[in-house]
């Protein structure tokens, strides 16, 4: 039976970068309710429905709420998929889809 080959340790003076964190931020309207809210949020980040109604409930009460947090490539993907998800199919005076932000976790 051979033994494995044992690789000379090596140095190496990379440090690892980390890319800074990135919150996208859902805004509250009147134009889109708590179902479409719910869905949204499981269908584009995976929230389970309780989550996902956490945090319709706070974008209700606060203005805002913090949907996710990533990297910033990644955060502008998420807000651009917000924007594109579409009105809210339950209300009629619904025109579009809701509004996100980004903003520095930092």
């Amino acid at each position: 039976m051979s033994q494995p080959a044992i690789l000379p340790e090596i140095e190496t003076d990379h440090k690892l970068r980390f890319q800074p964190p990135y919150h996208v931020i859902l805004l509250n309207d009147d134009d889109h309710s708590y179902l479409y809210v719910i869905t949204m949020l499981k269908e584009l980040f995976g929230h389970p429905v309780e989550k996902g109604y956490q945090l319709a409930e706070e974008v209700d009460k606060t203005g805002r709420a913090i949907v996710y947090t990533t990297t910033l490539e990644h955060a502008e993907l998420k807000q651009d998929q917000i924007h594109a998800y579409g009105p809210d199919p339950n209300i009629e005076r619904c025109q579009g889809s809701m509004t996100a932000e980004i903003e520095p976790a930092e």
